[in-house]
């Protein structure tokens, strides 16, 4: 039976690139019969991994059966997988998330958590020796991903094990990073042709704090102005992507890669109190700018307060 690999719902790069770069590693190195699969479609700096590298797009898958063997990656929360998913014969976790339970399994499971920026960069680790069997499009697989979860070593998260591990196969790929991230944030930046809806829901993740249930949203783009100038009718949709996604409010974080800083729609008192409760922030108007916020997983999660 084929083991299906598949990261989160609403796949940003890294969920796109390391299901395909670890279903590779099963079925080329440990002779296993593997397919890389999506939660849905992957955003615009994802598509670009997969042109860059001439790679078919995974297909998308909406359940699991039961019984059917699965590798879950990038993620260890039920709310971000399949509703059948503790049906599945959970086989294999690759994350780099808190723990956050919820997932049964039907006997023990390997589970590699490590505190790196990148599911990848766990990825080539564990692969030893038989990374250096990789293909060009795997590496660059590898890298991209790498560089998109670090924001090109920006971001918080970044480890100096990231940076090692991204140079050496950019090193390797004869590719120039300062370059090559260029390429990709473009890409990720370019969001003309998305609905409201689905700019909010496509780097997005449920959290509850103190009883409140948020989705909470991130853009990382390097031209804000673009997602900003949207501001009215992105606030009327996020009253509805609340009520269409069982939450109590949307937080929308336009995260700026180059000046390194993240600006919070503000629609309501909600969210101005969030704001100023969680980041010390003087909220005047619509929005606010936070500076130095880049990162979801370690500087927006852990400070939320209602």
């Amino acid at each position: 039976m084929t083991t299906l690999v598949f990261g989160h719902k609403s796949p940003d790069t890294d969920s796109t690139g390391s299901p395909i770069l670890w279903a590779w590693y099963l079925n080329e190195v440990k002779g296993e019969k593997a397919e890389a699969v999506l939660l849905g479609e992957p955003n615009t700096e994802a598509a670009f991994l997969l042109q860059r590298w001439d790679l078919p797009k995974p297909r998308i898958i909406d359940d699991v059966e039961a019984d059917s063997p699965v590798v879950i990656v990038d993620t260890n929360n039920p709310a971000e997988l399949p509703t059948s998913i503790n049906s599945a014969d959970i086989r294999t976790i690759i994350d780099h998330h808190k723990l956050v339970g919820g997932l049964e399994t039907k006997g023990p499971i390997d589970i590699t958590v490590r505190p790196l920026a990148c599911t990848a960069t766990i990825m080539v680790d564990l692969m030893g020796d038989d990374a250096a069997k990789m293909p060009d499009w795997a590496k660059g697989t590898a890298l991209t991903c790498i560089l998109s979860d670090t924001l090109e070593f920006r971001s918080p998260t970044t480890t100096p094990h990231d940076r090692y591990v991204a140079e050496r196969l950019a090193a390797d790929l004869g590719l120039d990073i300062a370059a090559y991230a260029a390429d990709m944030f473009a890409a990720k930046s370019d969001v003309s042709s998305f609905s409201d809806a689905e700019l909010i829901r496509m780097d997005s993740k449920e959290y509850e704090v103190d009883g409140t249930k948020f989705r909470v949203s991130v853009l990382e783009t390097t031209a804000p102005g673009v997602v900003l100038d949207r501001k009215a009718s992105l606030a009327e949709s996020m009253v509805e992507v609340a009520k269409e996604d069982g939450v109590d409010q949307v937080l929308l974080f336009v995260v700026d890669i180059l000046n390194e800083e993240a600006t919070l729609l503000v629609p309501n008192d909600l969210v101005k109190g969030v704001a100023e409760k969680s980041f010390g922030a003087s909220v005047e108007g619509d929005a606010v700018v936070l500076p130095g916020i880049m990162s979801r997983k370690k500087q927006i999660i852990p400070n939320l307060k209602v």
